[in-house]
Parts: structure tokens; sequence; C-alpha cells
């Protein structure tokens, strides 16, 4: 893929501008370096480094258990390695919800440390004076609301949100809140289209969808997703724009069997002697 030659790094007041022009905002979720280039090189706006890393690269069973130390520790390769994109930091499960003074000391070690444009809180109305705090010092977020899967034990498992009337007024009180406390933009996950295009319509902020409809001012999906890497499960929303899966597991088993095989590494692969440590990878 070339590289995208006029791209540069979104600015919060940029994104925000796009609100009601009918430009689309693209958030990416990656967690590492290699993936973080190669989104840097696309033409997608952001990046999400989300604490879904629990279970796409962890394999756990759901996001707790990410600490906010593993958060940092990737969102810190994926800014290395995207440098022209906005990146967004996720605050894991217990890194905020004591108070706001833990959530601005959490959200300003991602600002400090890894060096992310902004940060994500998964909550509704109860999370407005948090968000408010953020925004006075100066630090940006991104709102999440629908399914949050950091509370997903209390909303019954990983279930769509707002089907009925009252859950549906529930969200759009949880939106207004959330706008009004600052946030620039705000994750709709699994929730109705159509409570999707009322939120959309109400708020000042830009909604980013994940399985929330074609009613949003953007959309978000993981990269594993995206390119058919994390197969055991496809969720209804997911569009797997490749299949890589099986041609990764078919360059596994090519090499394993050329090892056993004898056929690699072959002499084009061999040191002869004579070569020195420096200059033998490309990058030196």
């Amino acid at each position: 893929m070339a590289e995208t030659a006029s791209k540069k790094r979104p600015t919060i007041p940029s994104i925000k501008q796009g609100k009601g022009s009918g430009r689309r905002v693209t958030m990416i979720t990656v967690y590492d370096y290699p993936f973080a280039r190669l989104v840097d090189q696309s033409e997608a706006e952001m990046i999400l480094v989300g604490d879904s890393l629990g279970m796409v690269i962890q394999g756990g069973e759901h996001t707790n258990p990410v600490t906010l130390d593993e958060i940092i520790y990737h969102a810190k390769a994926v800014r290395r390695g995207a440098p022209n994109t906005l990146v967004v930091g996720d605050m894991p499960f217990m890194s905020y919800q004591l108070s706001p003074e833990q959530a601005l000391a959490s959200a300003g070690r991602q600002i400090k440390e890894a060096g992310v444009d902004c940060v994500k809180m998964e909550g509704g109305e109860y999370l407005a004076p948090y968000v408010h705090k953020l925004v006075q010092a100066g630090i940006p977020v991104v709102g999440h609301i629908g399914l949050t899967p950091q509370s997903a034990s209390a909303l019954g498992g990983f279930k769509v949100q707002g089907k009925t009337e009252q859950e549906a007024e529930q969200l759009v009180k949880d939106a207004i809140a959330l706008d009004q406390a600052g946030v620039f933009a705000m994750v709709l996950e699994c929730i109705p289209a159509g409570v999707a295009k009322v939120i959309t319509e109400k708020v000042n902020a830009v909604t980013m969808g994940v399985g929330a409809g074609p009613h949003t001012d953007g959309q978000n999906l993981n990269a594993y997703d995206i390119l058919g890497l994390f197969d055991s499960f496809v969720p209804k929303f997911v569009e797997q724009y490749q299949k890589l899966a099986p041609l990764v597991l078919d360059g596994f088993n090519s090499f394993a069997r050329q090892v056993k095989d004898g056929s690699y590494p072959q002499a084009a692969h061999s040191f002869t002697g004579g070569e020195t440590i420096k200059g033998l990878y490309p990058t030196e």
C-alpha cells in the first residue's frame, strides 16, 4: 500500500468541524507498531488503542482485567507507528470510576507517558462530571455509550442496548449529558440505527458507530475484524474486507514444512563468515 502523501494528523477541532458536513470519520482499533504504521499510511483519521486488547490480544473472556499500564504500553507502540493519525487511549476498568480526580490522574498518565491525543471513557449521565474535569484540564475526551463492555455483566452480556422506549430515552439523555460535559466525540456501540440517528442529530459531538447503523458521523472497527484475522467470532456489524487468517496459517505451515524437509534455510539465507554484525539488517 502506498503511503497517503498528504496525510496530516487531524486536530480535535478539525474532527469536530466535520460534523454535519457529510464527511465521515474512520477510526480503526489497533494495539501495536506494525498495524499502527499501516493505519498511518491509510486514509483513516483515528486509531483507538482499546481495552478490547484483553480479548483480542490476551485471549481473555472480557476487557475488565486490562490495566492502565497495559494500555499505556500498547499506546506507546501505536503512537510511534502512527505519527500522522489521531490516537485515542482507552481508559480501562477501575482506572477512572472512583472519582473525577482518579480519572484526571489516569488520563494524565496516558497523555504524558504514551503520547495519546485524547482518552475514551465508558458511561452515561453519571460520567458527565468526570468528563468535565478532564476537559477543564485540557484533556480531550471521547465518550462511549450503548453496549459498554466494562459493564457487560450488569447489562446481561454483550447485547444490543436501547431496544425499548425507556432504554432508548436513557441513551439519548446519556448522550446529551456527555455532550454538554464537553466530549468532542462519542462511540455508540450496538444500539438500534434509529436511536443512533436521533442521538447524532441532537449532539454537537461526532458520533462513531460500532454496530449502530449508517446514520452516525463515523465508524469504528477493529483491525483484526476488518482483516479477518480474529475469526472465531464475527459480530453481525463487522464487514471482513479481507480474510487473512487462512493466508497466515498457510504461511506458517509452509515455513514449518520447509524446516522439516530441509529446504529452509538455503545458502542464500546463510552467512559465510565474512560479514560483520553491523549492516546485517536493511534499516541499519
